[in-house]
């Protein structure tokens, strides 16, 4: 019984749980708030790209439709993510599941290419199954902003877990859901595609109720701008006193300068050239990343599946939802992992195994190796997430995080929009299978760039003055800094 307890306690701190819940309530909220949007997402990954191609649409067609509606998912995260912090971060997440029931309405009810169009780009449709949207940034600055260095990687590697156990759910629900319309009397295969689009919208609908039980907490700190604002009238009463002693020593006339107005101040956040000339390096790389992912989407890999092999809908919603299973099991060990590795090895060394896969993945001609890579690629792809979101966090100030993450989200999706239209003139063409090739050289090129520009870098240095403050407001993080300062220190956490 003794060795059990110790087993559970170790399992507890091991993989993170004690952090996810000295994080507090709003942390759950919200990595439940993305599980129900993955839940969606899922549902779109599986049918999307087979829901146009039932509605005849050509493969130009669909590819142009992917690369508009991850054009407007930048429009979209640019605008959203520059003024959260200034709006509200709350209002923001549920403004935007807002968007997502309104698209999963419109694709419920019509079939017409451009309206669905133009209610993807305004709206809220995964057009990949991935997270590209503005949610994502949003919620990580805020994980970011309620952790301390110490819980980070835990919280944020449950953020990704969940998701995708989220996006497996999805996938095989909408798998059982089609199938079963499919074979009912009076449906269509259409039918039952615009059925799941209604699952879509409810989600949406849950995502409201989610965002507004968050609390104030996860707003920007409110004792952070009160402390600016008294150094800011500090420096003026020092100012207006010095100006005194000065006119008393010396009473000649002098002229009175206006202090600074702070309104002049832009409001949208601001990005110091410390942090910039990190980030566009790392921008960089996530570019050619993200344009890799965007030519072979899962949307895309299931659609190259269905037409390689003709497989049931049931079957791909089975294979894709295993694969999210695995991607949920393999991101559990991405923070003790980041722990023992450091941010950048741990990124790199689970990553770089998904990229060969998505390389390799054109050249089995039977269907069991071609799910098999598919599995290595969907498994290990995720693990780099957390990790890449706590060394992003690490490397900025506190202040700058959502507008970096915002930056972030938006390059990647910008990068991601050329590569559906690539793909889909080669699917045009017979010649699918190249975009598999070129995806997996430039994910490979990623990994390798990765590790050879970020792998030696110190982390943490904004956050320092930062964790002494909120020692001393009372949040009971004294034996997390303990802790962390008897771990050994790696090149990229010192």
């Amino acid at each position: 019984m003794v060795l059990l307890v110790k087993q559970i306690k170790w399992f507890y701190h091991e993989f993170g749980i004690k952090s996810l819940y000295d994080t507090g309530w709003d942390a759950w909220l919200i990595i439940l708030t993305r599980c129900t949007r993955m839940f969606a997402y899922g549902t779109n990954s599986l049918i999307l790209a087979l829901f146009f191609s039932a509605l005849e649409f050509s493969d130009f067609r669909i590819g142009l439709f992917m690369t508009l509606t991850l054009l407007g998912d930048v429009l979209l995260s640019v605008l959203l993510t520059l003024v959260a912090d200034r709006l509200g971060r709350r209002k923001i997440l549920f403004a935007g599941s807002f968007l997502m029931v309104l698209s999963g309405i419109a694709f419920a009810l019509f079939e017409n290419f451009w309206i669905l169009l133009f209610a993807a780009v305004v709206g809220v449709i995964s057009a990949t199954g991935s997270d590209f949207g503005p949610f994502r940034a949003i919620e990580e600055s805020t994980l970011s902003h309620l952790t301390t260095p110490k819980t980070r990687p835990d919280v944020l590697a449950w953020y990704i877990t969940t998701a995708s156990i989220g996006s497996a759910l999805g996938v095989e629900l909408t798998g059982r859901v089609v199938h079963y319309l499919q074979h009912s009397d009076g449906w269509t295969i259409v039918d039952a595609y615009h059925t799941v689009f209604w699952i879509y919208s409810a989600m949406g609908g849950v995502n409201m109720i989610l965002t507004l039980l968050l609390s104030k907490k996860c707003e920007v700190n409110n004792e952070v701008k009160a402390e600016r604002e008294e150094d800011e009238a500090g420096v003026l009463l020092d100012d207006t006193e010095e100006r005194d002693s000065e006119e008393t020593a010396a009473p000649s006339p002098t002229v009175i300068s206006e202090p600074p107005n702070p309104e002049k101040k832009s409001r949208f956040a601001q990005i110091s050239q410390a942090t910039r000339s990190v980030m566009y390096k790392l921008w960089f790389l996530l570019i050619v990343d993200s344009l890799a992912d965007g030519m072979v989407g899962y949307s895309l890999t299931t659609y190259y599946m269905d037409k390689k092999f003709d497989l049931r809908k049931s079957t791909l919603g089975d294979i894709t939802s295993i694969s999210y299973v695995l991607s949920s099991c393999s991101t559990v060990f991405a923070g003790p992992l980041s722990r023992r590795l450091g941010l950048i090895n741990t990124m790199v060394f689970t990553h770089l195994p998904s990229s060969a896969a998505v390389l390799l993945f054109p050249l089995p001609s039977s269907i069991f190796f071609t799910v098999a890579l598919f599995f290595v690629r969907t498994g290990l792809n995720n693990m780099d997430q957390a990790p890449r979101s706590a060394f992003i966090a690490a490397v900025v100030k506190p202040e700058e995080r959502t507008a970096v993450m915002g930056i972030t989200s938006m390059l990647r999706t910008l990068a991601a929009t050329a590569g559906p239209s690539v793909t889909g003139i080669l699917a045009g063409n017979d010649r699918f299978w190249i975009a598999f090739v070129a995806a997996g050289a430039l994910r490979i090129a990623y990994d390798l760039g990765l590790w050879a520009m970020f792998v030696n870098m110190t982390l943490h240095q904004h956050e320092e003055k930062g964790e002494s403050k909120e020692v001393d407001r009372g949040l009971q993080r004294e034996s997390d800094e303990e802790e962390l300062r008897d771990l050994p220190r790696r090149p990229d956490e010192a």
